[in-house]
């Protein structure tokens, strides 16, 4: 594929510099610790044969991975854009930053699914909800967008050279990003988002007509179909409206794409984060939203602060000890 021949000037970095650190230092700082939480939870889940859980526990390993790239990106975008940590593990992050938001979609997609089948088709589904077959369909979609990803290791844009020193971002853009941007557009975001609002409508519709849920259960069942919805859309179409209009422009006008990406850039840089603050709103929904899973949240804390209890009065007993042995060896040696 014919590449650019044309470099961008000076990009204004600085303008979403401080907006990029701190959401990177906030989503890990909260994010990291809430999946590692929602991981162990899903985990004690699929021990008791939840099927959905299966699909929470790969969303949260997902999300980790990613998480533990954030660091990396916020030096990168603190040291000005410039890349400084090699040619390798420019493409390694990028590559788990490609492939979380495709994979956490997916997932997403997934559990409105099996939403669907249980709410929707609750007779039918008893027999046909399996672990294994979500661990099956999670396997295969890890599988399919990790080998979807692999050119990402030989694209240019991960190269670290006297004149490319940024990881990433290519500007302008190549006619080889531009189709690679449009098909993200359209099999990674608008398909799976036709999917997730279909069966999240279809839910709300289906418990809306049922005479055996109240009202409050119906509430709850209507609120976070909607909170799915909405996170979803502006966690990740922001992101990928900025692809596809930036794709259109730059196969509109090759030779004349560079004013539209100086001001394109900081509503770029703005919708990134967006997209990142899905790694702290996917526990939130996911996993406390589930009635099983706060009961096992309450449990730990109760046990965690019955445990805490019993070590600090054993340290407070053993302290009373050890200064009562002082004591006694300080009046024996008194003459």
């Amino acid at each position: 594929m014919n590449e650019s021949k044309l470099e961008c000037p000076s990009m204004p970095y600085e303008d979403s510099r401080i907006l990029l650190v701190v959401c990177y230092s906030i989503v890990f700082a909260l994010g990291f610790p809430a999946n590692c939480f929602t991981t162990w939870l899903t985990f004690v889940q699929i021990r008791r044969k939840n099927v959905l859980a299966i699909y929470i526990f790969g969303l949260s390993l997902c999300e980790l991975m990613y998480l533990s790239t954030l660091p990396l990106w916020t030096t990168y975008v603190q040291n000005k854009h410039k890349w400084e940590m090699g040619s390798v593990v420019c493409k390694l992050t990028g590559y788990i930053f490609f492939c979380n938001i495709y994979i956490s979609i997916l997932l997403l997609c997934c559990i409105s699914i099996d939403r669907y089948v249980a709410v929707v088709y609750a007779l039918e589904s008893k027999g046909v909800r399996h672990q294994r077959t979500a661990i099956f369909i999670t396997f295969i979609l890890f599988s399919a967008v990790l080998v979807t990803h692999c050119p990402v290791f030989i694209l240019p844009d991960g190269e670290q050279t006297s004149n490319r020193t940024t990881c990433f971002e290519t500007l302008p853009l190549n006619l080889q990003l531009a189709y690679f941007n449009l098909a993200r557009f359209l099999v990674g975001f608008a398909i799976p988002c036709i999917i997730l609002i279909f069966t999240n409508y279809k839910i709300f519709q289906s418990t809306e007509t049922s005479s055996s849920l109240g009202k409050r259960q119906k509430a709850k069942v209507k609120y976070l179909a909607m909170a799915i919805i909405t996170i979803f859309l502006i966690c990740f179409a922001p992101y990928h409206l900025v692809l596809l209009i930036r794709s259109i422009n730059f196969l509109l006008h090759q030779n004349g794409s560079c004013a539209f990406e100086l001001r394109i850039y900081s509503t770029s840089a703005a919708f990134l984060c967006l997209s990142t603050a899905n790694s702290i709103a996917d526990p939130i929904i996911y996993v406390l939203a589930s009635e099983h899973v706060r009961k096992d949240f309450y449990e730990s804390m109760t046990k965690w602060r019955y445990q805490s209890s019993i070590n600090a009065s054993l340290k407070l007993k053993n302290s009373k000890e050890s200064q009562e042995v002082a004591q006694t060896l300080e009046n024996q040696n008194l003459p």
